[in-house]
């Protein structure tokens, strides 16, 4: 299979170099030519989540050297739990699920993507003597995802790039405690600044040359394969239950875990309507209701790993779909406050009996504003898409219980962190590295 860019000037690669390049060559986003269609009966005999995304990834991987490898990075990259959890109380008579994806190592859904990356890059590349340097921006959990799934990879280092002050302490903890492979970076300004210096890093002809540079952001469409897989899991797993198609509630920043379950959808899978939770960043929901792309500065809120303003999977989800006329008859989208999210957080403790974390309850807040027949339609599955304990100062006050730390999470909460604050300058960027890495192979 072929990977083209979304801005049409680049020319095609395979899979293996789509996941080495993270970004085009003319600067657009890869997307596969065309997607694979599949029926629920092509995965008859695909029940748990592995043998799922073996058939759905197989595609794929045509002509990739990683074909041979698909099973042993499957097994990699699915070796937590992600249920599928019924949720509804007395007076939704269960019509409410939860799709956990936060038992990985860092307790939230990068974990799948950043270890299927970590996975395939390695065996792609993993030369100590020509290391590759994997790029990533965050706005608070995808830097610890990729940092755990990288950390002590031979061959491999890691530049984490997040905003200083705007991720809680715990997810600022999963970010710098890690080997001497990776560097954490604290920017003096907002994602939207890390995200553009990565971008700008990987324009850079010299820079790239010297340190080889690819991206763990969703940017890379490594990370969205893997998410489609859950997206295709649990869909599948309702269906042959009920014989209905669930819609999903996914609490989204960047677009990616959003244009995952998209693509499930369009590849043929039960995935029924889908409605997309923002937090006050509103350039989604203005889009859709002014059908104007206006990117602006991203604005701070409690759902701190949804803060974007220019959000990158957008020209993606525009070259698959169509514009906003088109985009918005095919998807839902609400913008979530501050408050909202808190009442959220206080009403499904009450109803559910569980903590959820501030972006979790953007989409159960969205869950409880749908029209009464848009409701009432579908079993609704909300997307979990990070544990509360990582937003404890948040959470905790507003149940009036202490929320406990899984394992995996303690272990990282124990470990020395060091990062290095830098202005968001490519200057800047190269000085870090060079204090770091030296001059590169290049």
């Amino acid at each position: 299979m072929q990977y083209l860019s979304t801005r049409g000037a680049a020319q095609p690669v395979n899979l293996d170099d789509a996941l080495r390049q993270g970004l085009a060559a003319d600067g657009g986003l890869l997307l596969p030519e065309s997607l694979p269609r599949f029926e629920p009966d092509d995965f008859a005999t695909a029940h748990d989540i592995k043998d799922v995304a073996a058939v759905l990834l197989r595609p794929f991987f045509a002509g990739s050297a990683l074909l041979g490898d698909l099973e042993a990075i499957v097994a990699e990259t699915f070796s937590f739990a992600i249920p599928l959890r019924e949720v509804g109380n007395a007076k939704d008579d269960g019509r409410v699920a939860l799709l956990e994806l936060f038992h990985g190592p860092t307790a939230a859904f990068k974990d799948v993507g950043a270890g299927f990356l970590a996975a395939c890059l390695t065996r792609l590349e993993g030369d100590p003597e020509a290391p590759l340097t994997i790029l990533v921006a965050t706005s608070g959990d995808t830097g610890g995802a990729v940092a755990a799934a990288f950390d002590g990879r031979a061959g491999m280092r890691v530049v984490v790039l997040f905003p200083d002050g705007r991720v809680s302490d715990r997810q600022a903890q999963q970010l710098t405690c890690w080997g001497d492979n990776v560097l954490s970076l604290r920017v003096n300004g907002a994602f939207d600044d890390c995200q553009a210096l990565v971008k700008a890093a990987l324009a850079d002809s010299a820079l790239g040359e010297r340190y080889r540079f690819s991206s763990a952001n969703s940017i890379n469409i490594g990370r969205l394969l893997p998410q489609s897989t859950y997206y295709a899991h649990a869909s599948l797993e309702h269906f042959r239950r009920t014989g209905s198609r669930p819609g999903f509630i996914v609490p989204t920043g960047n677009l990616g875990n959003a244009l995952a379950c998209v693509m499930a959808r369009e590849m043929g899978l039960p995935v029924g309507p889908v409605v997309l939770a923002t937090n006050a960043n509103r350039t989604i929901a203005d889009y859709f209701a002014t059908l104007e792309w206006l990117p602006r500065a991203s604005e701070q809120t409690l759902a701190s790993a949804m803060d974007v303003g220019d959000p990158s999977n957008m020209e993606r989800l525009r070259s698959l779909l169509g514009e906003a006329d088109v985009l918005r008859e095919r998807i839902g989208v609400l913008s979530v406050d501050d408050e909202s999210i808190r009442n959220a957080v206080r009403a499904d403790y009450e109803e559910f009996g569980f903590a959820t974390c501030p972006h979790t309850a953007t989409a159960s807040h969205t869950w409880r504003q749908l029209e009464g027949d848009l409701r009432d339609a579908c079993t609704w599955v909300l997307v979990a898409t990070a544990h509360p304990a990582k937003f404890e100062t948040i959470v905790e006050p507003l149940i009036g219980e202490p929320v406990p730390v899984p394992d995996e999470l303690a272990r990282i909460l124990s470990r020395p962190s060091r990062s290095v604050p830098i202005e968001p300058s490519l200057e800047a960027l190269a000085q870090a590295m060079f204090a770091r890495f030296g001059t590169g192979p290049g």
